[in-house]
């Protein structure tokens, strides 16, 4: 499958991949990073994965299933929302991964998504990845005042 155009953001966060990984997998953090979704899963390959919230008054569930998993490491998923005005059929499903790494004492968190159609969706789904990453980075060093 052709994944077209692909978003990419990353940013250093001073706390543990320990840290970032629970950031990725504690429903009670997510929702406080990820704009209020609710999220859903058993964080098992192969397992689906929910978001739910509500955007712009609108209720939504977005939803996908878990590519793969390296504790601390890797967390990669399919994902297709309601809101993005397309078919739920596999071709309009992105695949979301979150890669951590460690230098020194500093984690990177680094997110892409792919199968985007325009330069323009790229521009917007980094824009939206750059929020989520920089309120992840605000929650696990301390500022949660300021999350977005």
């Amino acid at each position: 499958m052709n994944r077209k155009l692909i978003a990419t953001t990353s940013t250093s966060i001073y706390s543990s991949p320990s840290s970032v990984w629970k950031a990725l997998i504690d429903p009670e953090i997510v929702k406080q990073y990820m704009y209020g979704a609710e999220v859903y899963s058993d964080w098992q390959v192969g397992s689906p994965i929910t978001y739910k919230g509500v955007w712009d008054g609108r209720p939504y569930e977005d939803k996908g299933t878990i590519l793969e998993i390296i504790p601390e490491r890797v967390l990669s998923y399919t994902y297709w929302s309601p809101l993005s005005g397309t078919d739920d059929f596999e071709d309009n499903y992105a695949h979301v991964t979150y890669h951590i790494s460690e230098y020194d004492d500093e984690t990177t968190l680094t997110i892409t998504q792919d199968n985007l159609e325009t330069d323009e969706a790229v521009v917007a789904a980094e824009e939206n990845w750059m929020k989520v990453v920089g309120n992840i980075k605000r929650i696990l060093e301390g500022d949660r005042k300021h999350v977005l």
